[in-house]
């Protein structure tokens, strides 16, 4: 399925991690790359440091903008994800003919081995990470990328064998691009309203979720989420076999991975198959119970496909009983910037949910901690209802520190329910957060908002929240870090 870049001219749209990763993934190949991006090599910050090598590879690089006159001319073009495909340039482009591809199309193209697809709103780089973690303790051959961080392009040079599996976590913004991606297993974690500043509704997000099952066929998997009636519903939008996952063992449920009071279960059925039991998950929360499901799930769709062990339509029952999946499951370490603890200080804790980039995210945040806590808020606004925030926050916050472009919107969503405080950076925010907070409360960054009006991502947003968080640690003689007892 890979296509002949050699001597071809391809435009390259956005140089942040995927335009930098498919730039030099091409350039390899022999093709002649441009790439580029709307802001100034001055405003592009750490993906500056792509630069110097993607121009020894002979990469073209035009920051600034855009230009029409390059796109009309390429024999292809890849967009970045965070390049809407509905540009006046690009609209251009393809009616004078020139092909489009997204970078996880583009790596589909070249793609050896099993793709294992992970999608939702919300717990989808944790169930990612998981599924991965999973098959690996299991003593498969895994590969983790996609939008949990590492370009798929960079991932895919590594798989040399068939029977390693990549396991990508994929956006909305990737899979409305997608052509030929065919996820042997699609797991889909669940739905919440995210990105309509893009989307524009919320019809259109779930449409472009629901691609994810464009290119599969019976002999491939869904994993969805039973709980969810939006992703329930997507068992009409896939020819694949479906295995549910929930945390209320529903009777209607025939094949599923299940919470049955305190034991995790594979139901396939009239029988049932124990896994593991709760407190065999090392994450804290509620919503770390539905991702430990989904991810066992994923798991052992994509084992199935591996590893034929009986009748095919059975395989993960076999499977179920032949591997170690509770000791893979407790011996997870987390994800970063996902409920993260970072630090102790004079008996408060400190933790960065940078990842927390909508309302939804926030809320499971604040329904996994303890009250009282002081609570971060604000960064980019893409279209959410931060009333939604009310009740948890009149429950369990004692303070909101807010900062960032939609600072003044969400005052004006909770300014009644809670004490605010306005704040410049977010280095000043935990520097309020310290005074604000007594012995036994908590101190979260779940910012229900983007990070692109401060920060180049949400992991820089994190990394900047955890060294304002040290250097606490640091002037205090009674802190303990990461790798202490967080609990």
């Amino acid at each position: 399925m890979s296509v002949d870049v050699r001597g071809k001219t391809i435009v390259v749209m956005g140089l942040g991690e995927s335009g930098a990763a498919a730039s030099a993934f091409l350039a390899r190949r022999g093709a002649r790359v441009i790439a580029t991006d709307a802001k100034t090599e001055a405003e592009l910050g750490r993906a500056r440091e792509h630069l110097a090598t993607l121009r020894a590879l002979g990469v073209e690089i035009v920051s600034g903008g855009h230009p029409p006159e390059l796109l009309r001319a390429a024999d292809l073009i890849v967009l970045s994800p965070g390049v809407p495909p509905t540009l006046d340039a690009l609209v251009e482009a393809h009616r004078a003919g020139v092909p489009i591809l997204g970078e996880v199309e583009l790596a589909a193209r070249f793609l050896k081995g099993l793709l294992i697809g992970v999608t939702g709103t919300n717990g989808k780089t944790t169930v990612t990470a998981w599924i991965g973690d999973l098959l690996a303790r299991c003593g498969y051959c895994a590969h983790v990328g996609g939008n949990i961080g590492r370009a798929l392009v960079r991932v895919i040079e590594e798989v040399h064998d068939v029977r390693c599996v990549v396991v990508a976590e994929l956006s909305s913004f990737q899979l409305e691009t997608i052509q030929t991606l065919r996820p042997r297993v699609a797991v889909v974690t669940n739905i919440a309203p995210d990105h309509l500043d893009r989307h524009g509704s919320l019809e259109a997000y779930v449409a472009a979720k629901r691609r994810i099952f464009r290119n599969q066929t019976e002999e491939d998997w869904a994993v969805l989420n039973a709980d969810d009636p939006t992703v329930r519903a997507m068992v009409e939008a896939t020819r694949a076999r479906v295995l549910f996952f929930s945390r209320q063992a529903d009777a209607r449920i025939e094949r599923g991975v299940l919470l049955r009071g305190e034991e995790i279960v594979l139901r396939w059925g009239e029988h049932e198959h124990v896994l593991a039991h709760r407190s065999d998950i090392p994450l804290r929360g509620r919503h770390n119970v539905e991702n430990a499901l989904a991810a066992i799930g994923g798991m052992l769709a994509g084992a199935s496909l591996m590893d034929p062990r009986g009748e095919p339509e059975a395989q993960p029952v076999a499977l179920a009983r032949a591997l170690a999946v509770r000791e893979a499951l407790r011996a997870f370490p987390g994800v970063e910037h996902r409920l993260e603890w970072v630090a102790r200080i004079e008996g408060v804790d400190y933790y960065n949910d940078s990842k927390a980039t909508n309302v939804a995210s926030t809320l499971v945040a604040l329904e996994a901690l303890d009250g009282p806590l002081v609570l971060i808020l604000g960064g980019r606004d893409k279209g959410d209802d931060f009333t939604r925030l009310r009740p948890l926050v009149a429950e369990r916050v004692a303070h909101v520190l807010v900062l960032g472009e939609a600072a003044e919107k969400i005052r004006a969503a909770l300014e009644d329910v809670v004490p605010m405080t306005r704040c410049a950076t977010l280095e000043e925010a935990v520097r309020a957060a310290r005074r604000l907070a007594r012995p036994g409360m908590a101190v979260v960054l779940s910012p229900a908002c983007a990070s692109f009006d401060m920060f180049e991502n949400f992991e820089h947003r994190g990394r900047v929240f955890k060294d304002a968080v040290r250097r606490l640690a640091e002037e205090s003689p009674e802190a303990s870090r990461e790798g202490g007892d967080r609990w």
